[in-house]
């Protein structure tokens, strides 16, 4: 399987739309316009570093991620038991080394 490509426009509209939040939600919750969200998912205009660092949080990636530096998201376990941290780990694990 080809590895996909993405650019910083592709990457806040993909991963705001896996999250199920509208662009004004997002928005809203950085402190911008919703016309501003669009215009970084159009790939008219960037986000400034402030911008990128509060994107990476809200979606709990790293901004290396965001800017395609490198192919690692975080996953937040935050609120789940050991043992479920565990599975997490072990579903992971299972669709890196397929058999």
């Amino acid at each position: 399987m080809a590895k996909e490509l993405f650019t910083l426009a592709e990457r806040i509209k993909l991963l705001r739309e896996q999250k199920g939040i509208t662009q004004s939600a997002l928005a809203k919750s950085i402190g911008i316009s919703r016309s501003g969200v669009n215009a970084w998912e159009m790939g008219l205009s960037i986000p400034s570093t402030q911008y990128i660092v509060e994107i990476a949080k809200t979606f709990n990636v790293s901004t290396d991620f965001l800017l395609g530096m490198e192919e690692t998201a975080t996953v937040s376990v935050k609120g789940l038991s050991q043992r479920q941290v565990a599975v997490v780990i072990d579903m992971i694990q299972c669709f890196q080394n397929p058999d």
